[in-house]
């Protein structure tokens, strides 16, 4: 169960860092599967030509144990609600990052849009104030990651931002074009973390977090998914209940 000072962080910087999530066995499990298929040699680094290879959605009994544990189920009922979240079936993408010198062009600041993907342009895909289509964003460690190692760059609090910039929008949203054509200026002045942690580790993100991929400047590849977590019916700002899940509560208080 995540602690009240857990959920209290979540509020106010838009995350929580979930140790021992899943167990390592898993990751070690997962991994060799997504070594087979990088088409690279884990015992060769002559073999790891690119920055960054993209890997599909699993459905592997490793991936699927380790996005269900009893741990993590807990920190969604915290986090969104219980029974407002659906089961994760499939795990990914993975973009597995190799040590290299070279740009892998994908380093810009960003939220994970959540609809919208009926259009051929990802650019045009949206989010909107309620959050459509997503519950929350997972980074899961499938490998130990530390500083050096291409760890994911969190702004602090920066979901309150996004919140504010998306509220005028309403129900229809911003795309990402949009969103981005400032450069998530607004962002700017937040504090700047690193997601590292060892194999088994999440972190649970709101929606609106403001983050962004890095060189890797370490020894050995990281692997990380980052599936998103489905609500299993809308997000209100306005209950008659109050019983506001703390993903809704930090919207409200950003926007009020």
């Amino acid at each position: 169960m995540l602690a009240e000072e857990d959920i209290e962080q979540f509020l106010r910087d838009g995350f929580v860092k979930v140790t021992n999530a899943f167990p390592r066995e898993l990751a070690e499990e997962a991994r060799a599967i997504l070594w087979r298929d990088t088409g690279c040699d884990p015992d060769d680094p002559s073999t790891w030509t690119r920055p960054v290879v993209r890997l599909g959605h699993y459905f592997d009994p490793p991936f699927f144990a380790a996005a269900n544990t009893t741990r993590l189920h807990a920190a969604f009922d915290a986090l969104v609600g219980k029974g407002r979240w659906q089961k994760i079936g499939a795990v990914g993408t993975f973009p597995v990052r190799f040590p290299s010198a070279e740009d892998p062009g994908d380093t810009g600041w960003h939220i994970d849009v959540s609809f919208g993907e009926n259009t051929g342009d990802f650019l045009e895909w949206r989010a909107n104030v309620f959050s459509k289509g997503r519950a929350l964003l997972a980074l899961f460690l499938f490998s130990d990651v530390g500083e050096a190692d291409a760890p994911t760059r969190i702004r602090v609090g920066s979901h309150l931002d996004i919140a504010r910039r998306l509220a005028p929008a309403g129900e229809a949203g911003l795309t990402l074009r949009a969103l981005a054509a400032n450069g998530f200026e607004e962002t700017a002045h937040c504090a700047e973390v690193s997601a590292t942690g060892e194999a088994g580790t999440v972190y649970l993100c709101h929606p609106f977090l403001v983050h962004a991929a890095q060189l890797h400047r370490g020894t050995r590849p990281r692997f990380l998914a980052q599936p998103p977590l489905l609500p299993s019916e809308p997000f209100q700002l306005n209950r008659a209940d109050g019983a506001y899940s703390p993903v809704e509560a930090a919207i409200r208080e950003a926007i009020a």
